[in-house]
């Protein structure tokens, strides 16, 4: 998802709201991942929140970001090995 997207694909623009704030979500995954994923960054910022209360907002964003990152990069190393435990069966 993206706010500019030059790729043939349709588009869907999805207005959700995160943290209080109304975005406008442009991408061409279905509108219900997109809300999924907006309701996902939301509740996180929202844990991130009311376990630091005296954050300000752009901190809960970045800590937010920080942990989404994180477990993703965790996932993906995750997949990569077991991508690599399937070649080796495979050989």
């Amino acid at each position: 998802m993206e706010a500019i997207d030059l790729s043939d694909e349709k588009k869907n623009r999805i207005t959700v709201e995160i943290y209080g704030q109304k975005y406008v979500i442009v991408g061409t995954e279905s509108p219900n991942h997109i809300r999924a994923v907006a309701m996902t960054v939301d509740e996180k910022m929202k844990e991130i929140s009311n376990r630091n209360p005296f954050l300000d907002t752009s901190k809960v964003a970045v800590l937010t970001a920080v942990n989404a990152v994180n477990e993703y990069m965790k996932l993906k190393m995750e997949f990569e090995k077991l991508q690599e435990q399937l070649e080796e069966k495979e050989r």
